[in-house]
Parts: structure tokens; sequence; C-alpha cells
């Protein structure tokens, strides 16, 4: 997508856009019923309206003191509201379920991972964008990006930040060069009390680079193709899985659940392992300049080498679609997905920004951490797949496979037929 700025201009009638998500009533051109020039409600009288935005965001925002910096900057913008804010620490990990607990009763405004949008949508609990709010999205981030925040061909959310893993590693006792395979990182000689590699699943998020990375997507390349069904119980997926069994039950390869990372890398134990940006201050803080930082390796499960390919994802920001303040909610959504915002967070948080110019400054180029990860999400990562089946299914049964091959209710002798019985379970009807 061809680079440009959007200079925004976020007030009064230029605010924003709204089309209620699935679910609202409404005709074609506004279903969900909300001022489709996002003005305020005084329509241009000088008039303040009283208004209450509730704000659930991660806890990072409001222990920095960024999310009440750009409440702040707000108001100072939209004279024609009388703010008073309810903000609430809420992780982008479990908001999902926290909206759906109660959407009306949810927050207008909410930091969410992208994976929870299929639901989201479905329930009708997200609004659908349109407007400057879309042609900010369309006019300031690539392509990738902005189809994480879409469903079914419609924008509901605005990225803000990029998800995905890489890898971490010691560098006092990995070199450069053997963090580039797994059969480097795994040959390195250390001594017995230490690790040379953490595997972690993460429910089927990890787990899903070794089978993506040898060439078995689940429901096609890009996630949509139902009828692609799995092949993960193909020659090739069966490499995989024996590869994993032996990489899982092997003595220097510590295992999520049963000891922490935090427990290892204090006294050098750990090697390498995969993690994403939110935690590189906890890492730095504890191994300052024996941290290293690279895309994930490459590993051999068959005599061919393949790249690992982690999933790619954003963290957005979305509006409620049963919000008493649609317009309002709608323009600080908006206005915290901007330019200047994402710089902000950037710089208070170390949160890599998808606005293009925003990742084109000085600050960003030269930061060793937003390098690696636009390094992994443009070389090493496939777009995680988002719709309802994917779902449903893919975390429920793949998260269960490594846990199995640990315990050794997965082994070589039954592989091929618990992965026929998994395949089994995730081919859509």
């Amino acid at each position: 997508m061809k680079r440009k700025t959007l200079a925004l201009l976020l007030a009064g009638a230029m605010a924003l856009s709204l089309l209620a998500g699935c679910g609202s009533g409404g005709d074609d051109k506004n279903p969900g019923g909300a001022p489709s020039d996002g003005g305020s409600s005084n329509g241009g009288s000088g008039e303040v309206t009283d208004i209450t935005l509730k704000v659930w965001c991660p806890s990072n925002q409001i222990d920095t003191g960024i999310m009440a910096e750009q409440q702040k900057a707000f108001e100072a913008e939209h004279p024609e509201w009388k703010i008073t804010w309810d903000t609430t620490a809420v992780g982008e990990d479990t908001c999902k379920d926290e909206v759906l607990k109660d959407v009306e009763a949810a927050a207008d405004v909410f930091f969410f991972a992208n994976d929870q949008l299929p639901d989201l949508v479905s329930a009708g609990a997200i609004a659908q964008l349109g407007g400057s709010a879309a042609e900010m999205v369309n006019t300031t981030m690539a392509e990738a990006v902005i189809d994480t925040a879409m469903a079914d061909g419609k924008l509901y959310a605005i990225p803000f930040t990029h998800n995905t893993f890489f890898m971490y590693y010691d560098k006092s006792l990995l070199s450069d060069d053997q963090i580039k395979s797994m059969e480097g990182i795994m040959a390195a000689e250390t001594p017995d009390n230490v690790y040379n590699f953490y595997f972690e699943s993460s429910g089927g998020w990890k787990l899903g680079a070794w089978y993506y990375g040898a060439g078995l997507p689940v429901f096609g390349p890009d996630g949509s193709d139902l009828s692609a069904g799995v092949a993960w119980n193909n020659a090739t997926g069966l490499a995989v899985s024996n590869y994993l069994i032996d990489l899982i039950n092997n003595p220097k390869c510590a295992y999520d659940g049963e000891i922490a990372v935090s427990e290892l890398i204090g006294d050098h134990r750990l090697g390498a392992w995969w993690d994403g940006a939110w935690n590189y201050d906890t890492y730095h803080n504890v191994l300052g300049d024996d941290l290293g930082m690279a895309v994930i390796p490459t590993f051999n499960p068959d005599g061919t080498d393949y790249q690992l390919l982690s999933f790619y994802g954003s963290k957005c920001i979305g509006v409620n679609a049963k919000s008493k303040n649609p317009a309002a909610a709608v323009a600080f959504a908006a206005f915290l997905g901007n330019e200047e915002n994402q710089v902000l967070r950037f710089e208070k948080s170390a949160q890599i920004p998808t606005n293009m110019a925003a990742a084109e400054t000085e600050a960003v180029k030269a930061n060793a951490l937003a390098t690696v990860l636009v390094n992994e999400s443009n070389s090493c990562s496939v777009m995680q797949p988002v719709n309802t089946t994917f779902s449903a299914r893919y975390w429920t049964y793949a998260g269960a496979i490594p846990t199995e091959m640990r315990s050794g209710a997965i082994n070589k002798d039954n592989v091929q037929s618990k992965l026929d019985t998994f395949v089994a379970a995730m081919t859509a009807e």
C-alpha cells in the first residue's frame, strides 16, 4: 500500500462516521442509527453536552499515565463535550470475555487482541467503522495491518500496535549464529543446569509456528477457505509432530507450566525462548546487555530447513455497538489510534506503531525491539486466521497437542492416529 500521511481534524462534524456492528437495526447507509457525520449532539450550537465515556484498556496504559494524558488532550480538542471518564484496567487478552458478559454495560471504547473480533462481531458487540475513522486506518496503515481489523470485508477496529512473537535469547549462552536454527540452539554446549530452549504453546498460538512453517496452514493460506481443511496428518505433519515429541521431551528443553522463564533467566539458565514485545522491559531489567532478540529460527524435521512462522495479528481499539455516546466514543477511539498517540505509546510503553509515518520516526527505526518486531512481522509470520470456525475449534483442539506430547498420551507409536483425530475434529462441515 502506498505510504502517505493523513492529517486528521477530529472536531465537531469532522469527527467520525459510525456504522454499527452486526445485530443492530437501521437502514443500509447507517445500520446502527448512530450519527453518520460523527458530530456532537449539540448540532454546532456551541452548547456543551455532559457525557460519560467508559474506557477499558490494559494496565500499562493507566500506570504510565498515558491514558490520562490522552483523555485530557481529547477534552481540549472537543469542548462540545464535558466528559466524565470511567477508566478500568482490562487486558487485551481478556477483553472479549468481559464485553460479552454484558454488552450494554461494557466499555464504550475498549482495547482488544484482533483474534477476538469474530466473536465480538457475531455478538453485535462492536461497531463497524466508516467515514474519517476508516479513512485514517486505510490511508495510514499497511494492508496487512488493516486486514487484522476486518471481518467479512468490513472494518471494525483501529489497529494500534503489532501483535506477534519473536525470539529472545541470552547472549552469554548462545551465539548469533547458533540462534539461526533450532538445531543450532539445541546443539549448543551449555552447563548441565541450563535449558537451551523453552517450549510454550500458548494454547496453540505458538504451536502453529511449527506446522505453518512446514507449509501446513489451517483452512488455506489465509485461513478463510474452510473447504481446504487441515493437512497436519500427512507425511510432513507426521514429521513435524515427531520432531516436537523429541523436542518437548528433551532434557535440555524447559516446558511451560513446570518452570517459568522468570525463574531461569536471572541465573543465566535459559538459552532461548519466544515472547512478545510486551515483556521486553521485564527481560531487559534482568539480563541487561545480555538480552538478545531475533526472528524465530528455522527447523529441520524431515531433511528440509523450514522457516518457522509466527501468527501475526494486532492489538486494536474498538467501539461498543451499544454505546450511549457513539459519536464521542468513535472520535476518542480514532484519537487514540492517530499518529501522535501511537508515537506517545511507543515512547512510554514500547508499543510499536502500526501507523506508517510513526514507524518511520528516527526513534522507532533506531529501536532494536522495533526492528526485530517489524522483521518478524514482514518475513517470518503469517496472518492469524480470523473466522469463527477457526476460533471455535483450533484453540481447543490444537492447544491440547503439546500437553499430550509431554504426558506421553501422544507418542511416536500413536501419533498418526492422534493427528487423524485432530484433523477430523477441525474439518468444517
